[in-house]
């Protein structure tokens, strides 16, 4: 058995690397160690080094799809006739090594979340729908995995043409309840509900104890993302943002209730400091100043297993990335999640019966922030027992989306 995985090419995005680890886990306590998973990588050299024995745990490195040329072309034609970006573009064929990858799987799987959204621009959503079309015309059985989904309702030309290649999947699995309602409301009906597959993410130890500032107070974890600033409006906001953050980590430390711990969850493996929590994290604890050396910060190079282990240690947790949150309450960790997307807002209404422990991102500031914290503190033993009955049942219900595909896989057979 061979199953190609759609929706992912890069681990720099730990909460990419853990649907792949999680999701290849699950496959194979369930269908057994001859599964074999196809992960699409831009860089395998660097990947694979974050997963050294991921060959030995099924997974086969192959070259990430090209992004078609005409798709790129279509997406510039747009800006003179604004009226094609209304309208569904060619569908472009994928390039020959994924044709052929495709070809040697028995089904494929589109995985990565949230990438049937409007989150990450046209272009994408068109790539990866695209993708999952040709996919189909090859023959392959197609299953949406542990998805959220759009919302598409801010532009409704984009909204049909997404019903009815959601209706062309062979099976859908949804990670949260919203997404549920929401597919049913457009008329896309086989939608299953699940949960994440990280919340099966299997921690891996690691000596993380020297990047604790010294004392022997709790620990409390901190994962801030350059995404937030994007939900300020100018430079001045932005900066007042960051501003306030830096505040708070300043007031945590001369409370000293707690040590202060920095959690990077995405970081590109080249290096590069677009999108990374690490650079970004480390300009805020340099306006620090002489204080800096009392906030400890993990290296941007521990995997996704080991930053669960880490994260499972902490006291508390305030994140921005989605799967750093899922981390922390997989592990019965009290968390608040910065939410800016249906995801995190889905998650902890499903989970918790309500969104209390959601900070919508254009609301972080000092007081925020500092609210948060009181109430992780206030609410900390009923957190626990909420997550202590709940996750188990989570992590059972995270094989919904193997049952779905083995359902797909016995029509084929």
């Amino acid at each position: 058995m061979k199953l190609y995985l759609a929706g992912q090419n890069n681990f720099g995005n730990r909460g990419c690397e853990a649907l792949v680890r999680s999701t290849t886990w699950m496959l194979r306590q369930r269908m057994g160690n001859d599964v074999k998973v196809v992960c699409p990588s831009f860089r395998p050299d660097l990947d694979g080094p974050q997963w050294p024995d991921a060959k030995a745990n099924g997974i086969e490195f192959t070259q990430a799809p090209v992004l078609p040329d005409g798709l790129v072309w279509w997406w510039r034609a747009g800006k003179i006739l604004p009226f094609l970006r209304n309208s569904k573009p060619p569908l472009f064929d994928t390039d020959a090594n994924s044709r052929a990858r495709v070809a040697e799987s028995d089904a494929v799987i589109m995985t990565g979340g949230d990438v049937i959204s409007l989150d990450y621009g046209l272009v994408s959503l068109y790539e990866w729908s695209g993708f999952i079309e040709n996919a189909a015309r090859q023959g392959k059985k197609t299953v949406l995995w542990a998805a959220s989904v759009g919302p598409f309702k801010a532009n409704a030309a984009v909204e049909k043409i997404m019903v009815d290649h959601l209706n062309a999947y062979d099976a859908i699995t949804v990670r949260e309840t919203e997404t549920l309602a929401y597919l049913r409301g457009i008329g896309v009906n086989k939608s299953v509900l699940v949960a994440d597959p990280a919340f099966n993410l299997q921690p891996q130890a690691v000596d993380f104890e020297k990047y604790l500032p010294p004392g022997d107070q709790p620990v409390l974890g901190l994962n801030v993302s350059p995404l937030i600033r994007k939900f300020r409006p100018t430079p001045e906001a932005v900066e007042s943002l960051d501003a306030d953050v830096v505040r708070f980590i300043e007031k945590l430390v001369d409370e000293g209730k707690y040590r202060v711990l920095l959690v990077p969850h995405v970081d590109p493996l080249d290096g590069v400091a677009e999108n990374s929590d690490s650079h970004y994290m480390r300009g805020l604890k340099a306006r620090l100043g002489d204080k800096a050396n009392k906030v400890g910060m993990l290296p941007p190079t521990f995997n996704a297993s080991q930053l669960k282990h880490v994260i499972s240690k902490l006291a508390g947790f305030i994140g921005a990335r989605t799967h750093a949150t899922i981390a922390a309450m997989s592990m019965g960790v009290p968390c608040i999640s910065i939410a800016y997307s249906v995801k995190a807002k889905g998650l902890n209404k499903d989970l918790f019966g309500n969104t209390r422990y959601v900070l919508e991102t254009p609301k972080v500031s000092l007081a925020t922030l500092c609210d948060a914290v009181a109430l992780l503190e206030q609410d900390d033993a009923v957190i626990r027992a909420c997550l202590a009955d709940r996750i188990p049942v989570w992590r059972k219900n995270a094989f919904g989306s193997i049952d779905a595909l083995q359902q797909v896989l016995a029509v084929t057979a």
